[in-house]
């Protein structure tokens, strides 16, 4: 039998060449996330239970990436999700948070608690602005049943706007009134979005963040293939999720090759990324179900145990690299997920061919990442743990399906839980990784990464090779 041959990070240097490159800052890492959806920062945060809710995809798309929420909760706690991250920045917010006139003061408090908002717009049945609730009306009321109608400053007291107004004009309203929420309205006073100063205020302020045509902070969401996955969906788009990540182990079985089919069928003009699959032949199946992107990676990460409990694996390198020239045929966009163990491993992944790279151990343990912060042996650490682990399939079994105990004794966990030392904010994170990309692009005189692709050399280096590429023969500090 003839055995072909797979490489992976660690087995390949790229080769420096002659470099036109005086700064690393001259160095755009502008990509494409999907045919329609571009990034300036090609980092990704993996849709895992211990990596991405709203505070990672908030932070990632404030840089210039995306993040992926995980699907490891009920439709309706995922859609909160996807709502904190569009509801972050925007200009104008077309669907803002509406309370009744006939709600009391005790259900102002439970919506503020749910959706971390303490001001509302006053809306009847028919959707018609009868007033404003702010903080500043309730704060200091004691009597719980109080209705807001008794509290909220009334519709012949409000400013309000419309559709067309701009952001200079709306700079000015607020300036010149000395108000912070601008509700807009139709013809017929029905409430049609909101300004506040707070929106503009974070729609100025990060000009390569990655945002949608309102100015909203774009954000992906996953999906199963199985039960809820259309509902779930549904829900998410209507929320307003920019992209759809239908999320399974093997990619090209043929359940998600169905519910990929199922899903473009009903929703033609969404954005869509398949994965996961590890060769050409995965990466074509998925194209021919109508995928924007495809998500490549069987069993590198750094809590999957794929490749040890079920023997099934590509290594990460030849993967990206054949996965990378199969799509580019189809002009469709490559994820390369996971094994990156060191900075260098990123800029590898793109110069085998990734338009981006997803990313979880480098985000978990961040104070993004989702679980609190767990003191051990005096030092801070987080939870991080594959999605295929025994504990996260046994959580999913026993809150989302209902199993019982007794079943749990069925799962085979294809991933390990850990500890991950604490790291502080993701963005300080973001900021070394985007540094290592540009310096490893520079000394490939790639000024863009489709410039990395046309100029990146490898050469392949022995276990010698990659101890001399370390620090050794020292003491480090």
């Amino acid at each position: 039998m003839k055995f072909d041959e797979g490489f992976t990070y660690d087995d390949v240097l790229l080769v420096p060449q002659r470099s036109f490159i005086d700064h690393r800052h001259e160095i755009s890492l502008k990509t494409k996330l999907t045919r329609d959806i571009e990034l300036q920062l090609p980092f990704i945060s993996a849709n895992m239970d211990t990596v991405t809710e709203s505070a990672m995809a908030i932070a990632l798309a404030t840089e210039g990436g995306i993040g992926i929420i995980h699907r490891f909760m009920t439709i309706e706690e995922q859609v909160q999700e996807i709502s904190k991250v569009k509801r972050t920045v925007g200009f104008i917010l077309d669907a803002p948070y509406t309370i009744a006139p006939t709600d009391t003061l005790q259900n102002v408090y439970k919506k503020k608690i749910k959706t971390g908002i303490d001001c509302f717009i006053v809306t009847d049945e028919k959707h018609t602005v009868i007033g404003i609730l702010s903080r500043r009306d309730y704060q200091f009321v004691t009597d719980n049943d109080t209705p807001v109608h008794k509290l909220m400053t009334t519709r012949s007291n409000l400013i309000v706007g419309n559709k067309k107004t701009n952001l200079a004009e709306a700079k000015k309203i607020f300036a010149s009134k000395k108000i912070e929420k601008l509700p807009l309205v139709d013809k017929n006073d029905q409430l049609v979005g909101l300004i506040t100063a707070h929106s503009i205020q974070n729609f100025e302020k990060f000009p390569y963040s990655t945002k949608d045509k309102f100015g909203r902070y774009r954000v992906g969401a996953a999906v199963g293939v199985v039960n809820d996955y259309l509902d779930r969906t549904k829900a998410l788009l209507d929320a307003g999720t920019d992209v759809i990540v239908v999320d399974v182990a093997h990619g090209q079985n043929d359940v998600s090759i169905r519910a990929l089919k199922t899903i473009r069928r009903k929703y033609k003009n969404i954005q869509l990324i398949g994965g996961n699959v590890a060769t050409p032949e995965g990466v074509q199946d998925l194209i021919a179900t109508g995928v924007d992107a495809v998500k490549v990676g069987i069993g590198p990460g750094g809590l999957c145990t794929t490749r040890i409990v079920a023997g099934v694996g590509v290594p990460q390198l030849t993967a990206v690299m054949r996965a990378s020239t199969a799509a580019k045929k189809a002009n469709i966009p490559v994820i390369a997920d996971g094994g990156t163990n060191y900075p260098g491993d990123l800029t590898k992944a793109l110069a085998a061919g990734a338009s981006a790279v997803m990313l979880a151990g480098w985000f978990a343990g961040t104070d993004e990442s989702p679980g609190g912060i767990i003191m051990r042996k005096g030092m801070k650490y987080k939870v991080h743990r594959g999605s295929a682990s025994f504990l996260a399939t046994a959580d999913r079994k026993i809150k989302l399906e209902n199993s019982s105990d007794q079943k749990l004794n069925s799962i085979v966990a294809e991933g390990v839980e850990a500890l991950i030392p604490y790291k502080g904010k993701v963005t300080d994170v973001l900021y070394q990784l985007r540094g290592a990309l540009q310096s490893g692009m520079s000394y490939c005189n790639a000024k863009s990464i489709k410039d990395l692709w046309k100029n990146a050399r490898f050469i392949r280096i022995t276990d010698a090779g990659l101890r001399e590429s370390k620090s050794h023969n020292v003491e480090e500090l």
